[in-house]
């Protein structure tokens, strides 16, 4: 049954002369119909419903921007287009202030008129059939084209792709071609895995400049230093656990203001804040750390791991032959954004680096396997990436991005990890000295039931990583899975199936977004 035509009220004193164009619209699919005043249009609001509203602005009567206003009241989504003689700025500036969605000045042709329509009524369908028909060209393309012969640049592109897709089908609705989307992800981490544990080791060993990405321990050095070489001053914001589609879900909210220039880097292993931050603050490997500041770095794991950032900070530009200022700023509750809002002004130092580490985005992942409310409004990707999104909008993190570009200030912004949405349970066979994370292990005697399902590293020294306790070996976790032991596997079940957990081995945790925001001049 074929789709009712678009209704289109079109308001002008003078509309028998639009008789040419009402009939071109017809002829184009539409129904127009055709009102002499506000009054009359008002009253067919009323009692009909209209997809689009054509408005003169100089009518006899109310003129047509207090017109619109009224016909908000009525149906608030209605777009409106002007189409008028008035070629005042006053009038534009009183017409672009009442929101229309399109200002035109008569003349006007049909063509004209027709192409304005089109895009308001049949633009977000036309849209989303050409995003549909590209997706299912590249996705026959990528089920034969695998990832196996992948390099480290390749690997970045193959996933920055897939991320752009993954957001492009949600936000189109095109739920169907998503799903074959999510079903390429399985074979992607298999092989992603399979490549991390060949050349990883190489990497961190051997640091042969170009042979490899960009790791934690270069952020500063190659990508941060160059920013102050050309300027006075820059921001170095981390915002913890960001995932590389929560980045691009935000980042259009930040392209009025900066030019942006993304590139990626690859986040040291195990991808876990006190191993990838230290290393993005210091320049340095996470047992070069322990061994250097053993008073800063313990065995004991939790957030005294990440208490020197600054002193890390400050030390590497010192190492750089830099003598620039660092200030620093962690914002880890709502009353330091709060605090930090008070003080923007003040915030960002005069000269030198001013560095931010926020840290809700983690606090959300974490905090969604302890609350119902926020595990049902978190439930998967897309909801989380609009969670993210709906917090940015207000967050200290956007204000302190708007002081930084009315000071003209660049921003170097990144994350130090990302997270993976766990669903497969993963058996792990231990001895009581093991850690208790879920995505990354250490202990003695330690090893998956199913070797496929994890990582095993048996020497420390590989991944440039202090020894734990007893323990030389590291067990990562790789695609969706996170660690259960046999005798609390339903516990841990219940509890963490369906988290968002970081600390293994998968392109969302590993390949991070790193942005160079220069401020719009």
């Amino acid at each position: 049954m074929p789709a009712s035509p678009k209704q289109i009220l079109w308001v002008d004193d003078e509309a028998e002369l639009l008789e040419s164009h009402r009939l071109f619209l017809r002829e184009k699919g539409y129904e127009v119909e055709m009102a002499h005043n506000a009054s009359d249009a008002l009253e067919l609001l009323r009692r009909r419903t209209f997809d689009l509203l054509l408005l003169d602005e100089q009518m006899p009567g109310m003129r047509g921007v207090a017109m619109v206003r009224e016909a908000r009241e009525l149906v608030p989504t209605l777009p409106v287009v002007m189409v008028t003689k008035s070629e005042e700025d006053e009038t534009l500036r009183e017409a672009l202030g009442a929101d229309v969605a399109e200002y035109l000045v008569k003349p006007v042709n049909p063509r004209q008129v027709l192409s304005v329509v089109t895009r308001i009524l049949e633009g977000p369908r036309i849209r989303q059939q050409a995003l549909a028909r590209s997706f299912v060209t590249r996705f026959r393309e990528l089920e034969h084209a695998g990832s196996r012969d992948l390099d480290w640049r390749g690997w970045i592109d193959r996933f920055a792709e897939y991320t752009q897709w993954d957001v492009e089908l949600a936000t189109a609705g095109e739920m169907g071609l998503y799903t074959s989307l999510r079903g390429l992800y399985p074979e992607m981490h298999r092989d992603f895995a399979a490549y991390m544990q060949a050349n990883y080791p190489v990497w961190v060993n051997e640091q042969v400049q170009g042979e490899r990405p960009p790791l934690s321990i270069d952020v500063v050095s190659e990508f941060l230093l160059p920013v102050l070489d050309s300027e006075k001053r820059a921001l170095f914001i981390v915002v913890d656990c960001l995932r590389l589609d929560q980045w691009k879900v935000i980042e259009p909210l930040i392209a009025p203001l900066f030019e942006i220039e993304t590139t990626h880097y690859f986040s040291l292993l195990p991808t876990a804040t006190p191993y990838a931050r230290n290393a993005l603050f210091s320049g340095l490997f996470p047992g070069e750390i322990a061994a250097r500041y053993p008073d800063w770095w313990g065995e004991k794991e939790d957030e005294s791991l990440n208490a020197h950032e600054r002193e890390l900070l400050e030390l590497q530009m010192k190492e750089l032959g830099r003598t620039t200022p660092v200030r620093y700023h962690k914002i880890s509750s709502a009353h330091d954004s709060d605090d930090l809002d008070r003080h923007l002004a003040n915030a960002i130092a005069p000269e030198g680096v001013t560095a931010f580490v926020f840290n809700f985005v983690d606090l959300l992942t974490h905090g969604r396997s302890e609350s119902a409310i926020l595990y049902e409004v978190a439930r998967d990707e897309i909801a989380l990436r609009q969670l993210t999104l709906q917090w940015f909008r207000r967050s200290a993190l956007f204000s302190v991005l708007k002081e930084a570009a009315r000071k003209h200030i660049p921003v170097l912004l990144t994350s130090d990890h990302g997270s993976i949405h766990c669903n497969t349970p993963v058996t792990v066979l231990a001895r009581r000295d093991a850690t208790a994370n879920l995505r990354f292990k250490f202990g003695e005697d330690l090893r998956a039931e199913r070797e496929n399902e994890a990582m095993l590293f048996t020497d420390a020294d590989k991944l440039r990583m202090p020894r734990i306790g007893n323990g030389a070996n590291t067990l990562l976790a790789v695609g969706d899975g996170f660690f259960v032991y046999p005798t609390k596997l339903r516990e841990y079940q219940q509890r963490y199936r369906g988290a968002f957990l970081h600390g293994g081995v998968t392109p969302e945790e590993v390949i991070l977004p790193l942005s160079l925001l220069t401020p719009r001049r």
